[in-house]
């Protein structure tokens, strides 16, 4: 397997914990304590000799049991026991496999100084003292001890840093996941919110003008009530609308279409229209003509001219406004001029101004919000006119 494939499955290859304990004990002690016997009726080992070739073969095996809890008394503990075999008959002992799997296991388990230190002190213990009681050791025979000692410890290096990698890995992903979940609440925060806000706060003028016309105009006041009938039943359709597009699923499907369409620049005349009323004139100054640019930044600035316009009934206490839409160089302009009385210093991310620049941001663009030269807020949205390529 390839090693990217391998990084991404390595999670579900990973075995069970009791697999990594009990195997190497069980494969240990099958191999050295039946290989102990068979060498030493071989070579007619003596049998106290041959018995405690055995022990040690059963025990070293054993001892494996306790790797997961105390992985570094456990290597300390085999390297002591097959160093001491090396001096027991018969000389041409079994391969103590119990070192091998201590060992990796010690370093795997974050016991490296302790497979180090033991391992070493039995590699040089049993040097001094095949020197001291004369054991003719064959030089090659230490050279390949040695390599093999070493060959472990790159063994368990190598699955330590597979194991680290696989942990970090699902680190990211589960970070990952995080973060795509925070921005799904986000946008679903977003669309709600533009639609919402700007039906309640139409909502609220139009109501405010039935009830101030109700004895006096009673057929305004009917005006306005179905007006509202109107608007919330627009608003309703939107949010579904809304709901179903970040439900997702096959666009075509009519279980998953929106029930009203993504609003266009062709939508901002009846915005404009709506927007007018109880003291507030609103113009529209589209110097675009026919131009118009692509279809995800017209919806993107209908957006931010909606939540603009909102800010400016609910907060600004202006008499006019305008909108103006412009094409200069490779960006739509989208300009919101009022006339009221500010307040961007206090909120400048307040009053719906974060979501309409995570708007602008999420189109490629960028938005500024600033007081106008003859008071109240502009509010100036640059969008590159084919979107995000």
């Amino acid at each position: 397997m390839p090693s990217a494939a391998w990084d991404e499955e390595w999670p579900r290859f990973r075995p069970p914990p009791g697999v990594t304990l009990w195997v190497p004990v069980v494969v240990a002690f099958l191999v050295q304590v039946p290989a102990a016997i068979a060498v030493s009726a071989w070579q007619r080992v003596p049998a106290p000799w041959a018995l405690l070739s055995v022990a040690l073969a059963a025990a070293s095996a054993l001892a494996l049991a306790g790797a997961r809890r105390w992985p570094g008394p456990t290597v300390a503990v085999v390297a002591a026991l097959t160093t001491v075999d090396l001096f027991v008959p018969p000389d041409a002992g079994p391969v103590f496999l119990a070192l091998a799997f201590a060992i990796i296991g010690a370093v795997v388990r974050g016991a490296r100084l302790w497979a180090l230190i033991s391992v070493g002190v039995g590699w040089l213990v049993a040097v001094t003292a095949s020197g001291l009681l004369g054991a003719a050791w064959h030089p090659f025979r230490i050279a390949l001890a040695t390599l093999g000692l070493a060959v472990f410890f790159a063994m368990g290096e190598g699955i330590r840093a597979r194991l680290e990698h696989g942990a970090e890995r699902r680190r990211q992903l589960a970070e990952r996941q995080r973060t795509l979940e925070q921005d799904e609440r986000t946008r679903i925060a977003r669309e709600l919110h533009d639609v919402l806000a700007h039906s309640l706060s139409q909502i609220s003028v139009q109501s405010g003008m039935g009830l101030h016309l109700f004895d006096r105009e009673p057929e305004r006041a009917r005006e306005a009530l179905a007006n509202i009938r109107s608007l919330s039943a627009t608003g309703l359709d939107e949010v579904r609308g809304v709901l179903s597009f970040l439900r997702g699923g096959d666009p075509g499907s009519p279980a998953t279409a929106p029930l009203t369409p993504q609003p266009q620049l062709a939508d901002l005349p009846r915005l404009v229209a709506q927007r007018t009323g109880l003291g507030l004139v609103v113009e529209l100054d589209d110097r675009l003509g026919d131009d118009k640019p692509v279809g995800a930044v017209q919806t993107t600035a209908y957006r931010i001219v909606q939540e603009a316009l909102t800010n400016v009934v609910r907060h600004s206490a202006a008499s006019t406004a305008t909108v103006a839409l412009e094409h200069l160089d490779t960006d739509l302009i989208v300009e919101v001029a009022d006339d009221g009385t500010g307040g961007i210093a206090d909120a400048v991310e307040g009053g719906g101004i974060r979501g309409m620049r995570e708007r602008a941001a999420l189109a490629g663009g960028t938005l500024d919000v600033h007081a106008g030269d003859r008071g109240g807020t502009v509010v100036t949205a640059r969008l590159p006119w084919r979107g995000v390529s």
